[in-house]
This record gives C-alpha cells, sequence and structure tokens, in this order.
C-alpha cells in the first residue's frame, strides 16, 4: 500500500446499537429501511436478537481514519429460524456428511425477508472495492473459525453477481409485488385486471361495508403509543394460530420502533363496533411500501384481503408510491395483481464436497424459479401490458 494511500481496518463489532447512528445510516443511504440504526438497534435492544435467539449480531465494519465506509449486516447463526430463505434440507445433509452446520455467518436482516444492499458503502467510496474487501473478509471469518458456510439473504442481484466469481453460490427465489403504473385511484388499478378479477376484488371490497367494517390507515404522528397493544396483541394472535408461527418480537420492540421509526411506520387498523380487530404493521421509505406483520383477533370474510393488500395499495396510490412489497409467500396475491419477481441470495462453503451437491441443488431451483416466475407472468391476472418485466 502506497504511503499515502487511505488505512482502513475490518473488524467485527459487538451489535449495531454501539455504532454511531449517522454513520451507520450514512452507509445505508436510500436503501431498505429495515437496514437502518433505529430498525436494527431496537431489535438488539429489545433483547430479540442474542445468542440464546440464535442471533448474535456481530456487524463487520471496515473503517478510514476512524471513519465508517463499509459494513455487512452480521450475525452468527446457530440454528435457521428468522431467515426466510430456507436451508433446514442443507442442514440435514451437511450433518449426514459430518460437517458441523451450525454456528454459521449470514449476513441479512432478522426476521425480514425484504431484499436490499447486504453490502453497505458510503455513496463517495468504491462500491465494487469494498464489496470484495468485505466479501474476503467474510471467507476468511468463516474459514478461519472453521464455520460451515456464509449466507448472504436477499441481496441485490447485482451483489450475488458480484460475489460469484469469488466462490459464492446464487440462489433464486420468487416473491410477489404489486407495482404502480401510473394510478390515479383505486378505480384506475382496477380497470387494469381482466373482468372476472375486477369483479372479484369489488365483491371483496363491499364486503367490509356490509359487515361493518371500517379500516383506517395511520402514518407518522398519527401512530400514538396507544395503538402499540393492539398492534403486538395481533402480532401474538398470528403466531397463536399457525403451527409454524414463532414469536421473535416482544412489546419492547414495538415500542422502541413506534419512538424511534415512527416516521417509517404505516399501520392499518380494522374496526368492527368501536373495537380494533385486526391490523398490518407496514414500513415506507422513498416510494416503496413494505408489508410486515398482520394479525386479527376476530376474523369477518374478507378480512385479510382488505387490511393486507386493498387498503396498503390504496395507500400507494395516494402518496406516489411505486412498488408495495408485502411479504414472504401467497400465491393468491399474484390474482390480486401481484408480478411474481425473483429474489437473490448468495452462499459460500467452504467444504468442496458439501458445495458441489449444494450447488447442484441450486442450479435446478434456479431453473425451477425461472419457469415459475415466467408461469406467473403468463397468466397475470392484469391486462396485457400492466405487467412488469424483470427485476424490481
Amino acid at each position: 500500500m502506497a504511503d499515502d494511500a487511505p488505512r482502513f481496518t475490518i473488524q467485527l463489532e459487538e451489535g449495531v446499537a454501539q455504532l454511531p447512528r449517522n454513520e451507520w445510516d450514512h452507509l445505508v443511504g436510500d436503501e431498505s429501511p429495515f437496514l437502518e440504526w433505529a430498525f436494527l438497534a431496537s431489535l438488539e435492544e429489545a433483547g430479540a436478537l442474542d445468542k440464546e435467539s440464535g442471533w448474535d449480531a456481530r456487524p463487520l465494519v471496515a473503517r478510514e481514519e476512524g471513519r465508517l465506509v463499509a459494513a455487512c449486516p452480521l450475525y452468527v447463526k446457530t440454528n435457521s429460524e428468522g431467515e426466510f430463505v430456507f436451508d433446514h434440507s442443507w442442514a440435514d445433509a451437511a450433518y449426514r456428511s459430518g460437517i458441523q452446520y451450525y454456528p454459521k455467518l449470514l449476513v441479512g436482516v432478522p426476521f425480514s425477508p425484504v431484499a436490499g444492499a447486504r453490502f453497505l458503502v458510503a455513496p463517495e467510496a468504491d462500491r465494487a472495492l469494498w464489496i470484495e474487501r468485505l466479501a474476503a473478509a467474510l471467507r476468511e471469518l468463516c474459514q478461519g473459525n472453521e464455520l460451515s458456510s456464509i449466507h448472504v439473504n436477499f441481496c441485490r442481484a447485482d451483489e450475488a453477481e458480484a460475489l460469484s466469481p469469488l466462490g459464492y453460490h446464487t440462489r433464486v427465489g420468487l416473491q410477489y409485488h404489486w407495482h404502480n403504473h401510473g394510478y390515479g385511484d383505486f378505480e384506475d388499478y382496477l380497470a387494469a385486471f381482466r373482468s372476472k378479477r375486477r369483479n372479484q376484488i369489488r365483491r371483496e371490497r363491499r364486503e367490509m361495508e356490509k359487515q361493518g367494517v371500517a379500516i383506517t390507515t395511520y402514518t407518522g404522528d398519527e401512530i400514538t403509543p396507544e395503538l402499540i397493544d393492539p398492534m403486538f396483541r395481533f402480532y401474538l394472535e398470528t403466531i397463536r394460530v399457525r403451527a409454524w408461527g414463532r414469536q421473535y418480537l416482544n412489546r419492547e420492540v414495538f415500542e422502541l420502533l413506534v419512538e424511534r421509526f415512527r416516521d417509517r411506520l404505516c399501520f392499518v387498523i380494522a374496526e368492527h363496533e368501536g373495537e380494533k380487530i385486526a391490523g398490518t404493521f407496514n414500513v415506507e421509505k422513498g416510494d416503496t411500501l413494505y408489508g410486515r406483520y398482520w394479525g386479527a383477533t376476530r376474523m369477518v370474510r374478507h378480512l385479510h384481503f382488505n387490511v393486507c393488500y386493498y387498503a396498503a395499495i390504496e395507500h400507494c396510490i395516494a402518496q406516489g408510491f411505486v412498488r408495495f412489497e408485502p411479504g414472504a409467500g401467497g400465491e393468491y396475491k399474484q390474482v390480486r395483481g401481484f408480478d411474481a419477481v425473483p429474489t437473490y441470495s448468495a452462499h459460500f462453503l467452504p467444504d468442496a464436497r458439501f458445495a458441489a451437491a449444494v450447488e447442484r441443488f441450486l442450479e435446478s431451483e434456479r431453473a425451477q424459479a425461472e419457469d415459475t416466475i415466467g408461469w406467473y407472468r403468463d397468466r397475470s391476472a392484469l391486462k396485457p401490458g400492466e405487467v412488469a418485466s424483470g427485476n424490481d
């Protein structure tokens, strides 16, 4: 290194909460709100992320002359809970081969199947260079500590592409996203549908009035501490009624997010006869709305579609948002105008035999994902010309 070249260090830290908020958020910039200090630090400080839960927060950070210039939201994982890129079968195969799968390294956002940058680089820095440096540092950590793997979940497509020559294997999944094709109002959105689906949505919307359900959207200062209890109750109810439900969040997480993250929040709440009976916890930033937690203490016909999707779409149109990402899964979203889009992750496995077996699996999975996305786009509920092409 030349004497006048900037000196840098790359090291692990004890959590995002320990880092300067302004420096971390400078790296995040316009990227996903789930990468911001307020979100990640709140999870840490509320106790949702710790060794006991399988989420040991150890962000990998690079500094030049003492200031953050690049970072990865990194976790040492002792399970695969709360990741949404499922590798349980990989863990089983590893154990059968005599490989200790856990602990592993995860670069990603806890409990949030939301794509975004996983290599955070200051806008004034050389992004390609820092991706290479951080990716190499991750490999050294993995191999030096004899860990089974590195998983970079829900990364950007260009990150997966950049990591491929460095020995990382690309995994492709799919989600369903709504895109705003210049709709002036909800009727414009309905006009984009084929008649059968358009009439179905209108029937589902009318059911709310028929059942006496009122749906209200809250943002910013409208989100008061009084809304914390019902939203947390809805979150717990979803966990209770689902066999695979896991409680990752506690009430303190909701409290801290309402306190620190309020300008990013969007709550949609349904009331019946003065009682709050259902709601969704959404996050917004830039031109995108992200759906996260849904729950209901009383079910009404078509309540889920109206609270989770139609009210959110109305909000997006009113605010001029161009995209709504409601979360993982749910083929039923496709018939309501959500486009199938690819998601990406990247995986490094030091054991050559294990890596070869995983790559054979991923090759088949990538082809299947491509075929599935094409199949759904060919059968869109929207009229021809309304379907988004390519990745978001």
